[in-house]
């Protein structure tokens, strides 16, 4: 995937725990699994906001877009 997730990079640098960070944002641990593991298909915004809020950051803080490798290169 070329969406890449830092969410724990960001939790570790609150220092925060990943069920903390769950309370914060009322979303499921299994759901933030998902995230974190970047296996997600989409994310709300209003799930990012919240994300974004709690870990105190920016949307660029836990999403970086890494372009693929082209084939045969």
């Amino acid at each position: 995937m070329a969406i890449v997730i830092h969410i724990d990079v960001m939790l570790a640098k609150r220092k925060m725990s990943v069920t903390e960070l769950t309370e914060k944002v009322g979303i499921t641990m299994a759901n933030l699994s998902i995230l974190k593991n970047g296996k997600a298909k989409a994310i709300r915004f209003s799930t990012l906001e919240k994300i974004c809020e709690a870990l105190e950051c920016q949307p660029g803080d836990i999403l970086e877009y890494v372009p693929d490798e082209e084939e045969g290169v």
